[in-house]
């Protein structure tokens, strides 16, 4: 717009003072021009929008009279209406005949009104429709111009029927045996370019746009305000070019620089020719091929994309998918659900691929709801489902009145639980609780296995971490190197100095590995020795054994201990103690708490610290010396189990697992 003003200025100068301007003018047209040039081939979706609304842009009687040597318009749609918004005639191009039928619009505001915007109400339609039929009957091919911002959408156009009317053209579109070829020469918005452009071929000019919703639309839907219409614009993916890489068009007619309004005789003849080309394409089929081929365009428009992640953001707007109702998941269902997830797991560990969400923990609550159902079901076939409201309100009301539980109410729960497993095996849901029970087991050991697994692999990497450390590296090589040059071969010609530095060495390698055992929260038992004699070897897994017999015995007796009742009562003391307090227990909060937690460790103590045990761990511990002096030293690897496991005989590694005391 610069260019072309300061063009007018100078002319006008010349013109008034009579002097020669030839040379400003012409490199004043010359910028003029490279300015377009850069305008329009760099053109965003939404000025394309916005040229395809240009006023001057020409319309569909402006594009007929251009490359048709005869038209005669056809009006009405045979029952009392002619709507002037889509024309429809018959016209010759090189002396062949066609059906032409498009969106007319108006070249000014009066003619706007007239036309409608080029907004057609269900007459229009309906006129369209009765061409089709007309030139189906005489063998016309059709052609058809688009250029709406969609379907007139007032109440009388939904009152006389704009939905069937719309819907009717596309059902019939699909069945004309004769070629059709649809041009989008502006806009084509939504069902109302739709109704008139179910083609063999759809052609776009350049600068054309074809959408399901305007930008300003799509922009007030999504982010609440038509300011984001580039956006959308841009995300719609409504230009010729975008389209032709969806396969949704099937080619573009090329455009003049400044548009279809800057040389229209120009652009109408680039019609023309694409319109003879396609016809002499379809002419060549035949009536059945002819609609397969039209039938296949729509049936290829889309792409799906399977296994990507969905972006978080996206989701959030996706109606979730509705679970069904508890109960109603046959067996089989779950079962082909297991199967398939232990099938991924199978297939990731064998391509060696991580897995971040494998669906393990969604089909495990999943199938723990099931369980829960099952389990309630079979209460009430029992008849203990009154009793069971019952304690539970009273098991309820106990906590928020912050009370231990009553010894009453304990034997309840006792007693009921006692009876509901008698009577579990004569519930007519029993077999599907015990068949979910198993997948939920089946699943548990997966999910546990998952977890031992990755626990093994990351102290593999904390472990050889360790031993690529350059600190211990470089004591390793200094080693090495020494003993390379005292000329030993084998572990007798190492002299004894050398030799406490490699026990040294090896010790302190063992420590830090240990630490690191430790932090994963295992337990270091004890120091093999690499060489072992046999009489020793069996002394020790005498030993072992009797070690295992031990443990059991105090296990059995503290759990002896831990389900008396006097025991519950003191950790249910304990436990409400210590939600009172709160994380900022008061002083007398704690001294209650201590108490309480003493008196707990002093009745575990006395229970594993009885004559009889007392006397069994004096004689292992005397049979545990024994073997480790055979042993010779500590030279050896570490051991390491689960501290889990790991005995305690000591009062001072007694310790009391609060979560735990009411189960």
């Amino acid at each position: 717009m610069v260019f072309e003003k300061k063009i007018m200025d100078v002319r006008k100068m010349a013109d008034e003072t009579g002097l020669d301007f030839s040379d400003q003018i012409i490199s004043l047209e010359t910028k003029y021009q490279q300015a377009l040039k850069d305008l329009y081939t760099h053109l965003t979706p939404i000025q394309r929008v916005n040229i395809a609304r240009h006023p001057n842009r020409p319309t569909f009687l402006d594009h007929i009279f251009n490359i048709t040597d005869k038209f005669v318009e056809l009006h009405g749609d045979r029952a009392g209406y002619d709507d002037p918004a889509i024309v429809t005639g018959i016209g010759t191009i090189d002396g062949e005949r066609y059906m032409f039928m498009g969106h007319q619009k108006g070249r000014n505001t009066k003619e706007n009104i007239q036309r409608n915007f080029g907004m057609p109400t269900p007459h229009g339609y309906r006129k369209a429709l009765r061409m089709m039929y007309y030139a189906e009957h005489h063998g016309f091919p059709i052609i058809t111009f688009i250029d709406t911002p969609g379907a007139f959408a007032d109440l009388k156009s939904e009152e006389l029927g704009q939905g069937e009317a719309i819907a009717h053209n596309l059902r019939t579109m699909f069945g004309l045996k004769v070629p059709i070829v649809s041009i989008v020469m502006g806009e084509g918005g939504s069902g109302g370019a739709l109704a008139i452009g179910c083609a063999n071929k759809l052609l776009m000019l350049e600068n054309a746009v074809f959408y399901v919703a305007s930008p300003e639309a799509c922009a007030a839907i999504l982010w609440k305000s038509a300011k984001a219409s580039p956006k959308a614009a841009e995300k719609l993916k409504i230009t010729a070019t975008e389209l032709c890489k969806l396969q949704i068009a099937d080619g573009i007619i090329p455009e003049p620089l400044g548009g279809a309004h800057a040389d229209p005789s120009w652009t109408s003849q680039q019609i023309k020719a694409a319109v003879v080309e396609t016809m002499n394409e379809l002419k060549k089929m035949d009536t059945q091929e002819l609609l397969k081929h039209r039938t296949l365009k729509f049936r290829k428009i889309g792409g799906f994309q399977e296994g990507i992640p969905v972006d978080p953001k996206r989701k959030v707007n996706m109606k979730m998918k509705e679970e069904p109702p508890l109960g109603m998941i046959s067996e089989a269902e779950l079962e082909s659900e297991v199967e398939k997830l232990k099938q991924k797991i199978v297939n990731a560990k064998e391509s060696s691929t991580e897995v971040s969400d494998n669906g393990l923990d969604k089909l495990i609550e999943k199938i723990k709801k099931e369980v829960d159902h099952e389990y309630s079901e079979a209460i009430k076939a029992m008849g203990l489902d009154e009793r069971m409201s019952m304690i539970r309100e009273e098991f309820v009301k106990a906590k928020q009145q912050e009370q231990p539980l009553h010894p009453i109410l304990i034997n309840k729960i006792d007693k009921l639980k006692k009876e509901f497993n008698q009577g579990m095996s004569g519930a007519p849901n029993y077999d599907r609780l015990k068949s979910k029970l198993d997948m939920l087991n089946e699943l548990s050991q997966v999910k546990n296995a998952e977890r031992i697994a990755s626990q093994k692999e990351e102290l593999n990497r904390k472990l050889k971490e360790v031993l690529e450390r350059p600190d211990l590296k470089e004591k390793v090589e200094a080693l090495n190197a020494e003993i390379k040059d005292s000329g030993a071969t084998s572990p007798e010609d190492v002299d004894e100095g050398l030799m406490e530095k490699i026990i040294n060495l090896k010790k302190e390698i063992h420590m830090e590995m240990a630490s690191v055992i430790e932090s994963f929260g295992l337990h270091v038992e004890a120091i093999k020795p690499t060489h072992i004699d046999t009489s020793v070897q069996t002394s020790a897994s005498e030993v072992s054994a009797k070690m295992g017999n031990l443990n059991k015995e105090i296990n059995n007796k503290i759990e002896e201990v831990v389900n008396s009742s006097d025991l519950k009562n003191m950790m249910e003391m304990l436990k409400m103690e210590i939600v009172k307090a709160g994380n900022m227990p008061d002083s007398s909060s704690k001294d209650k708490i201590d108490a309480l937690q003493q008196q707990i460790k002093q009745r575990l103590f006395e229970a594993i610290n009885s004559s009889e045990l007392r006397k069994k761990h004096e004689e292992l511990t005397a049979e545990i010396s024994e073997v480790v002096d055979s042993y010779g030293g500590s030279n050896g690897s570490l051991k390491y189990t689960d501290s889990e496991d790991s005995s305690k005989h000591e009062e001072s590694r007694v310790e009391v697992n609060v979560g735990g005391c009411g189960n």
